[in-house]
């Protein structure tokens, strides 16, 4: 039975709430192919209010809810299954005077100069966060090491139990959108730390100062080939390495950007069912510059759940304003 289907013999609305793992919760990668496939054909040449309601209205129907008369102002608006929606002609997404929310979810629909549906993507927050390169969004999640870092380390002994095991399992089970992945490759975190210890004293190529993502790229394509694995591109994934639940960070700096989510949250990974944000492991990478290359001198490892005890949190706040994120031209796709 698929999802719209039982929804509709639910007899549930857009606001009675289901959880992560629910036989009612759509995964985000089966929500944006039906989306994809049922909205094709989707005239939005309304004032902008009417074509709000026109989209909304529709993925309604090809969810297998009811269509509301009208639609309440609830933070996103359709509750249950966590999502917002927005229509973008231009590639300049404006969000009002909300923050962004790190497991939101946000459906995105492209359409063409005559506003006929063009396109769709579903992201979460964490992923709107990273498209941003005009400074619009603050972090909201800083660290610092409480010590200064003179030499590797390996933080966390011991992933929690069985983890390692449930990454494997999806090799069989398989994930909507992610089966050229290799779950099989995952390790545990002592033999992932023997792997990228091989790195340090290692340099990468140094694009500039104001390059972050590039050299980013550069550090992820190292860590891959250490890995051994085939497939080097960064695909923008939260986190970086989804076979090895790991997260990379380059560091020339004492301050860690972190994101909209905190290492140690215990809610779920979103795209990996049985897996929460505390089992991510983070590989944090100390390195020192020239103008050209960057060289890898300390690489310290750990899970999300015992990230703050060798890291120092700092808290800022997320700006609440219009936020304007420029979407990427390949954006979608």
């Amino acid at each position: 039975m698929n999802y719209p289907t039982r929804i509709s013999k639910a007899g549930v609305d857009i606001y009675s709430r289901v959880c992560d793992g629910d036989n009612l919760f759509i995964p985000t990668a089966e929500l944006e192919e039906i989306l994809r496939t049922g909205l094709m054909g989707l005239n939005l040449d309304y004032p902008l209010r009417t074509r709000s309601k026109v989209l909304k209205s529709n993925i309604c129907e090809l969810l297998g809810y009811p269509v509301p008369k009208s639609f309440r102002k609830t933070q996103p608006r359709f509750l249950g299954q966590n999502f917002d929606t927005y229509i973008q002609k231009a590639n300049n997404l404006q969000i009002w005077n909300e923050e962004i929310s790190p497991s939101r979810r946000y459906i995105i629909v492209k359409v063409d100069e005559r506003s006929m549906f063009k396109a769709v993507r579903v992201v979460t927050g964490e992923v709107i966060a990273r498209l941003d390169t005009t400074g619009t969004l603050t972090q909201k999640f800083q660290a610092k090491s409480k010590a200064p870092v003179t030499a590797s380390q390996l933080v966390t002994q011991a992933d929690a139990y069985g983890i390692v095991e449930k990454v494997h399992s999806f090799q069989t089970t398989g994930i909507a959108g992610l089966k050229h992945m290799d779950f099989r490759q995952c390790m545990p975190v002592k033999a992932l730390y023997e792997k990228l210890s091989k790195l340090v004293g290692t340099t990468i190529a140094n694009p500039g100062k104001d390059q972050e993502r590039n050299r980013g790229g550069s550090l992820h394509k190292a860590v891959c080939n250490a890995l051994g694995m085939a497939d080097t591109r960064d695909t923008g994934s939260c986190p970086d390495i989804l076979e090895q639940l790991l997260e990379v960070k380059l560091q020339t700096s004492p301050t860690i950007d972190l994101g909209l989510v905190s290492p140690d949250d215990v809610s779920p990974l979103e795209q990996m069912p049985g897996v929460r944000h505390c089992d991510v492991r983070y590989a944090i990478f100390y390195g020192t510059t020239d103008r050209t290359r960057v060289q890898i001198n300390h690489l310290v490892l750990c899970c999300g759940r015992d990230f703050f005890t060798f890291f120092q949190r700092f808290e800022g706040k997320i700006v609440n304003k219009k936020i304007q994120i420029p979407l990427p031209s390949d954006f979608f796709g």
